[in-house]
């Protein structure tokens, strides 16, 4: 079990790097990868299921010990990104199916990769755990809602389909991660110990699997565009996030926190919902982003890592999550 524990940690530290190499060998050999696609639900609730086995009683009961914190975090996911994706769709003048793509990025909730960025930033990890937990949780309602009243402009949104969708491919597996984790959590340590070398993999043959549906569409015109959107739609976030926050008096630790949860977003889901109720290019931007947010999101972590909070405080709550997304 060592070297499955070992393997993980390897995948996680270089996972921009192995998702980069995984599109680099789909883009030039597609017939490698393109089995994963019929499975990329799937693979999505393997994800999701390992996420809902971190989770402890005491991840929710923060929720209810500082909900206004929790409130603010949420709050500025759901409106930062959605609007700074809509906007730079029109900036850009992107394509329908393309700007379909680079919203649903924008309402997904947030990443579990956030959460080790918060904790490599020595920010407040307790809180950034209770914002991406309520922000997942809610996602069947707030996912189907916005990309509604912003994307409807381009495409028809199956809104109920994809509410039952985020369901069943999100909430099922975390609630079940989370029965399984409270009542056979000692049994389990073990299966446990592989979940970030399972959820790695199999985010990175997700990435491999749209690539590869995509490679004679991913360097055209109506698409290269999407390398400065997705960089532009991260760093945003990154920046109006922490500006949000420290605008409502929070703490620096506070506010690192936030930055990430709103900054970083479960690009997985945004490319598995393309995928099955869009079209394979409305999955690029969310592959794109996946692969930018951890290498922009690990800088950031670093820097600030090397900075003392201006208040003096660090985080007093460590967690690792399962996967990066």
């Amino acid at each position: 079990m060592r070297w499955v524990v070992s393997a993980g940690h390897f995948l996680g530290r270089y996972f921009a790097l192995f998702v980069l190499a995984a599109a680099v060998v789909s883009y030039f050999q597609p017939g490698l990868i393109t089995w994963v696609l019929p499975y990329v639900s799937y693979l999505l609730g393997i994800i999701m299921f390992g996420m809902g086995m971190t989770l402890k009683r005491s991840d929710f009961a923060a929720v209810f010990k500082r909900p206004k914190d929790v409130i603010v975090g949420v709050c500025a996911h759901y409106l930062i990104m959605p609007l700074v994706a809509f906007g730079l769709c029109y900036i850009f003048q992107l394509p329908g199916p393309v700007a379909v793509g680079v919203i649903l990025v924008g309402c997904c909730p947030s990443g579990t990769a956030s959460n080790v960025m918060c904790y490599l930033a020595k920010g407040d990890v307790a809180l950034g755990v209770s914002i991406g937990a309520v922000s997942t949780f809610i996602a069947p309602v707030m996912l189907p809602l916005l990309l509604w009243l912003l994307a409807g402009r381009w495409v028809s949104i199956p809104a109920a389909s994809l509410f039952l969708s985020v369901v069943e491919i999100v909430i099922i597996p975390i609630v079940l991660g989370v029965l399984v984790n409270t009542f056979f959590g000692n049994k389990v340590q073990q299966v446990t110990q592989a979940l970030p070398l399972v959820s790695t993999v199999s985010i990175i043959l997700i990435a491999g699997g749209v690539v590869a549906a995509n490679n004679t569409r991913l360097f055209a015109v109506g698409t290269l565009v999407l390398i400065p959107v997705i960089i532009l739609h991260n760093l945003l976030g990154f920046g109006l996030g922490f500006l949000f926050s420290r605008l409502l008096g929070m703490n620096h630790a506070k506010s690192r926190a936030i930055t990430f949860e709103v900054g970083m977003q479960n690009s997985a889901l945004g490319v598995t919902l393309a995928m099955a109720f869009f079209t394979p290019v409305a999955a690029i931007p969310g592959t794109l982003f996946s692969v930018w947010h951890n290498m922009s999101g690990s800088l950031l972590a670093s820097w600030w890592a090397g900075k003392k909070t201006a208040d003096g405080k660090k985080s007093a709550v460590h967690t690792t999550p399962t996967a990066a997304n």
